[in-house]
């Protein structure tokens, strides 16, 4: 386990399995610390961790359809661990590995490095992927990915923690405000694929241009909506022309406590999930059992499924490249 605190008091603590982020600890606007992202107390509960609770997600986060997809001439098959999708990487993926972690040298962070092996999960290529998190004295915390190949590969790694400003076990996220800097987003298909469209979200429930308390359209009567059973879709966030940056993708708000989150991030898109497959079957710290909707994922990365989608942005790594992406976490309180 890996504790970084900053001059401010906010600490977070991430250990080297599954790269996890076991909790977030930061001050409301009384100056009053919670732990902000749900997990477990014990290593016991992360080992089966359905809910990918904090965990680094990959060799591909998200969802590939029927566990194919096409390289060079060569049809790969993956592990098909959620429906006929295969997800998150597969039976075993980034989640539920070792990683090597080692502090950060000068600086309040740790790395965690971990070398995929050709044919793991059924993908291609010896990938060595590096995440650092860094804690900075601005409360930012700062995640940076890295990774090479020695055979062509698609690759999307993100950060899964579930996020609860008012803090972790403290009921359902329905009443935080989320803005989400993204004008379209991919619509899926019954199995949580996408279509390929890229569709407005200008007079859809999808529409988080401007702060919108999170239930106040969740269960509307929208095809997007039923068929993930609340938000769990990928918003392409808004960039100009072809910067590749650090920009703001989301902010949220959570009105009794007055904590803010803000996302900036370099991935052309983010995942907004609002824990909809939570159940009330995992107990995490302190006894909370979590319910539906009692946390919420905005997941950097690229578009699900980009294999199979030819007009997507690549996710194909290839030999001789260096895989480089950002994602600041920001907390405050107003």
């Amino acid at each position: 386990m890996y504790t970084l605190t900053n001059s401010h008091g906010v600490e977070v603590r991430a250990m080297n399995y599954g790269g996890i982020i076991v909790s977030i600890r930061v001050a409301d606007r009384k100056g009053q610390f919670a732990d902000i992202v749900l997990g477990h107390e014990t290593l016991e509960g992360y080992i089966p961790n359905p809910p990918y609770l904090g965990a680094i997600v990959g060799r591909y986060a998200n969802r590939i359809a029927n566990g194919k997809f096409a390289l060079d001439g060569k049809t790969y098959t993956l592990p098909q661990n959620d429906g006929t999708n295969s997800l998150h990487g597969g039976l075993k993926g980034f989640d539920k590995v070792v990683w090597d972690g080692a502090p950060l040298k000068g600086k309040t962070g740790v790395a965690f490095t971990y070398l995929s092996k050709d044919g793991e999960e059924g993908y291609p290529g010896n990938f060595k992927v590096k995440v650092t998190y860094m804690l900075t004295d601005t409360n930012e915390l700062i995640l940076d990915y890295e990774a090479t190949t020695d055979k062509a590969t698609p690759i999307n790694v993100s950060q899964h923690s579930y996020f609860n400003l008012a803090g972790e076990g403290n009921g359902d996220i329905l009443n935080h405000e989320v803005m989400l800097n993204a004008d379209r987003f991919t619509p899926v298909d019954q199995k949580l694929i996408p279509t390929g469209e890229l569709r407005a979200v200008k007079g859809t429930p999808l529409d988080f241009t401007k702060p919108t308390r999170v239930g106040s359209r969740i269960d509307d009567n929208y095809d997007q909506l039923t068929l993930a059973h609340g938000y769990d879709h990928n918003w392409i966030i808004n960039r100009k022309g072809a910067d590749k940056g650090l920009v703001l993708a989301a902010r949220v708000y959570e009105p009794t406590t007055g904590r803010v989150l803000e996302v900036s991030t370099t991935q052309p898109a983010v995942q907004f999930y609002t824990g909809n497959f939570l159940d009330g079957t995992v107990t995490g710290k302190h006894g909370h059992v979590y319910q539906r909707r009692y946390g919420l994922c905005l997941e950097t990365q690229h578009y699900p499924d980009s294999p199979n989608h030819p007009d997507f942005p690549s996710t194909i790594l290839k030999p001789g490249e260096t895989f480089r992406q950002k994602t600041v976490f920001k907390f405050s309180a107003k």
